[in-house]
Protein backbone atom coordinates (compact mmCIF):
# COMPACT_ATOMS: atom_id res chain seq x y z
CA UNK A 1 0.00 0.00 0.00
CA UNK A 2 1.43 2.80 -1.20
CA UNK A 3 1.47 6.50 0.07
CA UNK A 4 -0.50 9.93 -1.28
CA UNK A 5 1.63 11.87 -3.33
CA UNK A 6 1.32 15.53 -3.09
CA UNK A 7 3.17 18.68 -4.72
CA UNK A 8 2.24 22.03 -5.47
CA UNK A 9 2.70 24.38 -7.86
CA UNK A 10 2.88 28.06 -7.82
CA UNK A 11 0.53 29.53 -11.00
CA UNK A 12 1.41 33.64 -11.05
CA UNK A 13 -1.24 35.83 -11.26
CA UNK A 14 -4.03 32.35 -10.58
CA UNK A 15 -3.01 31.14 -7.28
CA UNK A 16 -1.27 28.06 -6.41
CA UNK A 17 -2.04 24.04 -7.71
CA UNK A 18 -1.84 21.25 -5.19
CA UNK A 19 -2.01 17.67 -6.92
CA UNK A 20 -2.30 14.89 -5.21
CA UNK A 21 -1.83 11.21 -6.16
CA UNK A 22 -3.80 8.59 -3.81
CA UNK A 23 -2.72 4.63 -3.28
CA UNK A 24 -5.02 4.05 -5.77
CA UNK A 25 -3.15 6.07 -8.54
CA UNK A 26 -5.93 8.24 -8.69
CA UNK A 27 -5.11 12.18 -9.84
CA UNK A 28 -7.09 14.90 -7.54
CA UNK A 29 -6.06 18.88 -7.91
CA UNK A 30 -6.95 22.20 -6.06
CA UNK A 31 -6.38 25.57 -7.86
CA UNK A 32 -6.48 28.05 -4.41
CA UNK A 33 -7.28 31.24 -5.56
CA UNK A 34 -5.93 34.59 -5.20
CA UNK A 35 -9.40 35.73 -4.12
CA UNK A 36 -10.09 32.90 -1.85
CA UNK A 37 -12.21 30.63 -3.97
CA UNK A 38 -10.76 26.98 -4.48
CA UNK A 39 -11.53 24.34 -7.98
CA UNK A 40 -11.52 20.71 -7.16
CA UNK A 41 -10.07 18.46 -10.26
CA UNK A 42 -10.72 14.71 -11.01
CA UNK A 43 -8.65 12.99 -13.68
CA UNK A 44 -9.27 10.06 -15.60
CA UNK A 45 -7.65 6.93 -14.59
CA UNK A 46 -7.07 6.09 -18.39
CA UNK A 47 -5.82 9.52 -19.59
CA UNK A 48 -4.22 11.23 -16.31
CA UNK A 49 -4.69 14.72 -18.85
CA UNK A 50 -8.58 14.43 -19.54
CA UNK A 51 -10.31 16.22 -16.43
CA UNK A 52 -13.24 14.17 -15.26
CA UNK A 53 -14.61 16.17 -12.80
CA UNK A 54 -13.85 19.99 -12.07
CA UNK A 55 -15.87 22.15 -9.41
CA UNK A 56 -15.45 25.58 -8.46
CA UNK A 57 -16.40 26.34 -4.78
CA UNK A 58 -16.15 28.98 -2.89
CA UNK A 59 -14.23 30.23 -0.10
CA UNK A 60 -16.82 29.00 2.34
CA UNK A 61 -17.50 26.02 0.08
CA UNK A 62 -13.96 25.23 0.71
CA UNK A 63 -14.24 25.55 4.29
CA UNK A 64 -17.14 23.42 4.89
CA UNK A 65 -15.63 20.60 2.85
CA UNK A 66 -12.49 21.00 4.65
CA UNK A 67 -14.34 20.46 7.82
CA UNK A 68 -16.15 17.46 6.68
CA UNK A 69 -12.91 15.38 5.57
CA UNK A 70 -11.14 16.11 9.23
CA UNK A 71 -11.63 13.44 11.35
CA UNK A 72 -13.04 15.46 14.42
CA UNK A 73 -15.90 16.41 11.88
CA UNK A 74 -16.76 12.65 12.67
CA UNK A 75 -16.51 12.53 16.25
CA UNK A 76 -16.61 15.42 18.73
CA UNK A 77 -14.71 13.14 20.91
CA UNK A 78 -11.23 13.36 19.53
CA UNK A 79 -9.26 16.10 20.84
CA UNK A 80 -7.25 18.40 18.50
CA UNK A 81 -3.91 18.12 20.06
CA UNK A 82 -2.65 21.60 18.35
CA UNK A 83 -5.60 23.71 20.20
CA UNK A 84 -4.58 22.35 23.11
CA UNK A 85 -0.73 23.23 22.63
CA UNK A 86 0.02 19.32 22.24
CA UNK A 87 1.77 17.81 19.12
CA UNK A 88 1.47 13.77 18.56
CA UNK A 89 4.24 12.46 16.36
CA UNK A 90 5.14 8.78 15.04
CA UNK A 91 9.33 7.60 15.92
CA UNK A 92 10.59 5.39 14.01
CA UNK A 93 12.83 3.13 16.06
CA UNK A 94 15.85 1.75 13.66
CA UNK A 95 17.52 -1.57 14.05
CA UNK A 96 20.47 -0.45 15.25
CA UNK A 97 18.21 1.74 17.73
CA UNK A 98 20.09 1.66 21.26
CA UNK A 99 16.24 0.94 22.57
CA UNK A 100 16.55 -2.19 20.77
CA UNK A 101 15.04 -5.28 22.91
CA UNK A 102 15.01 -3.09 25.82
CA UNK A 103 12.23 -2.06 28.34
CA UNK A 104 10.23 0.74 27.35
CA UNK A 105 10.42 1.81 31.00
CA UNK A 106 14.25 1.98 30.23
CA UNK A 107 13.67 5.11 28.48
CA UNK A 108 12.77 7.52 31.35
CA UNK A 109 10.25 9.17 28.55
CA UNK A 110 7.58 10.13 30.77
CA UNK A 111 10.33 11.63 33.48
CA UNK A 112 12.65 12.90 31.31
CA UNK A 113 10.42 14.79 28.76
CA UNK A 114 6.78 14.80 30.18
CA UNK A 115 5.84 12.90 27.03
CA UNK A 116 3.49 10.01 26.61
CA UNK A 117 4.51 6.83 24.36
CA UNK A 118 0.60 6.06 23.90
CA UNK A 119 1.18 3.57 21.30
CA UNK A 120 3.80 1.23 19.24
CA UNK A 121 3.10 0.09 15.72
CA UNK A 122 4.58 -3.03 15.05
CA UNK A 123 4.42 -4.63 11.77
CA UNK A 124 0.84 -4.91 11.08
CA UNK A 125 -0.24 -4.63 14.85
CA UNK A 126 -1.04 -1.66 17.09
CA UNK A 127 -0.08 -2.17 20.62
CA UNK A 128 -2.35 0.53 22.72
CA UNK A 129 -0.80 2.27 26.02
CA UNK A 130 2.29 -0.11 26.33
CA UNK A 131 3.61 -0.25 29.97
CA UNK A 132 6.94 -0.02 31.41
CA UNK A 133 7.25 -3.40 31.08
CA UNK A 134 6.80 -3.42 26.74
CA UNK A 135 9.94 -4.62 25.21
CA UNK A 136 11.07 -2.33 22.18
CA UNK A 137 12.38 -3.45 18.65
CA UNK A 138 13.37 -2.24 15.85
CA UNK A 139 11.37 -0.89 13.23
CA UNK A 140 9.12 -0.21 15.77
CA UNK A 141 7.12 2.84 15.35
CA UNK A 142 6.18 4.79 18.78
CA UNK A 143 3.21 7.15 18.87
CA UNK A 144 4.07 9.97 21.41
CA UNK A 145 2.24 13.06 22.59
CA UNK A 146 3.14 15.74 24.68
CA UNK A 147 4.62 19.65 24.05
CA UNK A 148 6.73 20.64 21.04
CA UNK A 149 9.52 20.91 23.22
CA UNK A 150 9.12 17.55 24.92
CA UNK A 151 8.24 15.49 21.81
CA UNK A 152 11.71 17.26 20.16
CA UNK A 153 13.81 15.87 23.26
CA UNK A 154 12.00 12.35 22.73
CA UNK A 155 12.98 12.17 19.09
CA UNK A 156 16.52 12.93 20.17
CA UNK A 157 16.48 10.54 23.04
CA UNK A 158 14.75 7.62 21.07
CA UNK A 159 17.11 8.34 18.02
CA UNK A 160 19.97 6.84 19.71
CA UNK A 161 21.83 4.34 18.09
Amino acid sequence: MGAARTSSTPLPGIGVRYDLSTRERHRLSVVAHHDGSRTLSAYRGDDPDACALSVRLTGQEAEALTEALKPTHHSPNLLSTTELGLVAERVALSATSHWNGRLLGDTRMRTETGVSIVAVLRRADAIPSPGPGFRLAGGDTLIVIGTREGVDTAVGILGRD
